[in-house]
């Protein structure tokens, strides 16, 4: 439904922190001319816990405008608040989304059941697919195998992009629910061993950077090309490991200026990559940053 790249999209800002939905038609042209085949808006790379409810609003309509249809839009709704998420969903699905990532809810801790009964009642206020988010690290609950296999049943629950870590648990996910139910690595340097279980691709925040070498081994791997999958997996995992050197998005903002493609700095309370932050980044991104752009910094 989604393809096998999906990105998760960073939200650009000017240089008072602001929207800057300009920005937006550079950004996107360069992830799908770089492989991508779907895009996350405002889920936590895109730094949704700053974005006010009217921004998020704006940036899905103005997305879904840029797009054009090129690709799906899946809105991050997600949050700990389940009435206030059911509401933004609903107002969202009427900008012309094409499914929605929903988040663990965080900070207040819910039992197996009330995450059931949350992502349940998201579910029931739309008609597009949900994927679930299941990114114990941070949101301090995890979203157990049972509790994944009973939201599996409900018909427009499709996907969970998974963030544990937790190969067991993971195993188990992709084994127990239905044939049909996507599992998505949620972290770029987990995307081959979770294909290997049975997964089907990744939510990427590497793919703003080594977007088409992302994509060539997402498409080795599912040809069955294991060993130049497993050969494009080594050559990006310093890649994988240098962006997330600091909390995300910190890093992939900046390497995207690096890039040539402005997108601002990050809102507080994440703040701006330090000098020796950045002479790091660019070690990490050595041989993916062209040496015209990397010298000219």
């Amino acid at each position: 439904m989604f393809g096998s790249l999906i990105t998760a999209m960073v939200t650009p800002f000017d240089e008072n922190g602001n929207l800057d939905l300009g920005k937006l038609p550079r950004l996107v042209d360069h992830l799908l001319e770089t492989g991508t085949e779907a895009l996350v808006v405002c889920g936590t790379t895109g730094e949704s816990p700053t974005l006010s409810h009217d921004e998020k609003l704006d940036l899905f309509a103005a997305v879904v405008e840029v797009a054009a249809g090129r690709v799906p839009i899946i809105a991050g709704t997600g949050g700990n608040d389940t009435r206030a998420v059911a509401n933004l969903t609903r107002e969202a699905e009427r900008l012309g989304v094409d499914g929605f990532l929903q988040v663990a809810p965080y900070y207040n801790k819910p039992s197996q059941e009330g995450l059931y009964r949350h992502f349940r009642e998201i579910a029931e206020v739309t008609d597009k697919p949900v994927i679930i988010y299941n990114i114990p690290g941070r949101t301090s609950v995890n979203v157990q195998v049972e509790t994944m296999v009973r939201l599996a049943e409900i018909e427009n629950i499709v996907a969970v992009k998974e963030s544990s870590g937790d190969f067991v648990q993971i195993s188990r996910m992709i084994s127990e629910t239905p044939e049909d139910f996507a599992v998505y690595s949620g972290d770029d340097k987990y995307a081959l061993p979770i294909l290997a279980l049975g997964g089907v691709g990744l939510v990427s925040v590497a793919a703003h950077v080594v977007g088409r070498s992302l994509h060539k081994m997402l498409k080795a791997f599912l040809e069955g090309d294991v060993r130049t999958a497993q050969m494009l997996h080594h050559e990006l995992f310093p890649v994988f490991e240098g962006l997330f050197r600091t909390t995300n998005p910190v890093l992939v903002k900046a390497a995207l200026e690096l890039l040539g493609i402005p997108v601002g700095s990050v809102r507080l309370p994440l703040a701006s990559i330090s000098e020796s932050e950045q002479q790091q980044l660019l070690l990490d991104l050595r041989g993916w940053i062209p040496e015209n752009l990397e010298q000219s910094r």
